[in-house]
């Protein structure tokens, strides 16, 4: 395996080092599927009593998924089988959410996208000072995936609809108040807390002393404004409510979500309504299925090209207004491929 990613047996911890730092540690292909394999390993390993995941570098856990390579191939006409990076990115998910060992994910820096996927589903998420948390997908033609659509609308006050739609960052103290981190931790701590996960009996004991208060957020300080405005049953309607507000907040996030592509903004919100009453696998499944009609599309790609290739961050959406995305044709991101269904019990 690549230096990308490492794995150690320290004392009776796995430890997974996520080592792209140049690239945030951003999750490629190779990287999913070594971590997948290696997790079964170690769910088989008696000498093995936990798992920790952290990323290098002090600037992020993990900035999301190498997406970039996935442009490259369309741009090269590789127009089969770009759903498999995410087909193995999900099943990755799955099998973190369904772990039979405590997973303790340290997030020291930027956690987004495919970055949250490993990490979020895990039974301990420990974020520091520096944690910045984000799903950004719909500001690149996507949606919010990797498991979005279950742990999001299962945050309080309809906050991760907030996040699902406009993109909103959350600091350690918003991530912690709605339930993305379940600990926070000094960033200073951070060499000191791992040495003590390689002889932990008990994870919650070994976190107790380093544990912190922080300071409450935004997005924590808006949750009413939020519930009131995302509990909305239609983007135009949630847009309404946010305009009708007078405070700054409420305006940025019109004003975020009015740049996002219409597509996917409305993927997304349909994507919430369903998630909040699936299982986990069943959420994982309708994400394929979303996928799956968007990597044929075209705004994924454009968004690619203007965030991550010309970097003008302009994108041009087609449609670029809500009124003008086909409503009907949204079902068929719903809709089971045609290479079937990701397979999940």
């Amino acid at each position: 395996m690549s230096d990308d990613i490492l794995f150690q047996k320290r004392g009776k911890a796995g430890f997974i080092t996520l080592n792209r730092p140049k690239a945030l540690n951003a999750l490629s292909f190779e990287m999913v599927r070594a971590l997948a394999v290696q997790l079964g390993r170690w769910a088989d390993d008696p000498g093995i009593a936990h798992v920790v995941i952290t990323g290098a570098g002090g600037k992020a856990f993990c900035a999301g998924g190498d997406i970039r390579s996935i442009y490259d191939a369309r741009q090269a006409g590789e127009t089969e089988g770009l759903g498999r990076f995410f087909r193995d990115e999900y099943l990755l998910n799955a099998r973190i959410k369904a772990y039979p060992k405590p997973y303790v994910a340290l997030i020291d820096g930027i956690v987004m996208g495919g970055g949250v996927g490993v990490s979020v589903h895990g039974s301990h998420r420990v974020g520091t000072d520096k944690t910045l948390f984000a799903m950004p997908e719909t500001g690149i033609g996507f949606f919010p995936d990797v498991g979005g659509t279950y742990f999001l609308p299962r945050m309080p006050q309809h906050s991760g609809v907030y996040c699902a739609l406009s993109a909103g960052r959350l600091k350690q103290g918003d991530a912690l108040a709605t339930g993305v981190l379940t600990h926070a931790v000094s960033a200073a701590d951070v060499s000191a807390l791992e040495l003590a996960l390689e002889t932990a009996d008990d994870i919650d004991a070994v976190l107790a002393p380093f544990l912190v208060t922080p300071e409450s957020g935004p997005v924590t300080e808006n949750l009413d404004l939020i519930d009131t405005a995302f509990s909305a049953d239609a983007v135009e309607e949630i847009l309404a409510r946010l305009d009708a507000s007078e405070s700054v907040f409420a305006q940025k996030a019109a004003a975020a979500i009015r740049g996002k592509s219409p597509t996917s903004v409305l993927i997304a919100l349909e994507q919430m309504k369903r998630g909040g009453t699936l299982s986990f696998n069943e959420c994982m499944k309708l994400e394929y299925r979303i996928v799956s009609r968007i990597v044929q599309g075209t705004e994924f790609y454009e968004g690619i090209r203007a965030v991550l290739v010309d970097k003008d961050q302009t994108p041009k959406w087609s449609p670029s207004l809500f009124s003008q995305v086909d409503r009907a044709g949204l079902a068929s991101y719903f809709e089971e491929p045609a290479d079937g269904d990701l397979p999940l019990p």
